[in-house]
């Protein structure tokens, strides 16, 4: 049986908005970049690059007048702090 993208995120604790914001970051493409993901999210220190990604990802959309992606990352980070408990921002 061979894993498609879509196996590989429902096994994956982050959301597909979060796996492009990391994509983008770190210019990766998808599948590589939830393999990264998925691997930080399960590093002591992972929910605090993860976030910092998409703050950065934030900050270069907003630099480039991308209001709409901006909005979109910033929505990708309220659910990402909401459902990842270990991050610092939620103790």
């Amino acid at each position: 049986m061979i894993l498609g993208f879509d196996d590989c995120l429902a096994l994956c604790n982050l959301s597909e908005e979060e796996i492009d914001a990391i994509a983008q970051h770190e210019r990766l493409p998808g599948m590589a970049a939830l393999e990264l993901g998925n691997y930080l999210i399960h590093q002591p220190d992972g929910a605090v690059a993860i976030r910092g990604m998409i703050l950065d990802d934030i900050a270069a959309a907003e630099a480039k007048g991308e209001s709409g992606r901006a909005l979109l990352l910033k929505a990708t980070l309220k659910h990402f702090v909401d459902t990842h408990p270990e991050n610092p921002r939620n103790r």
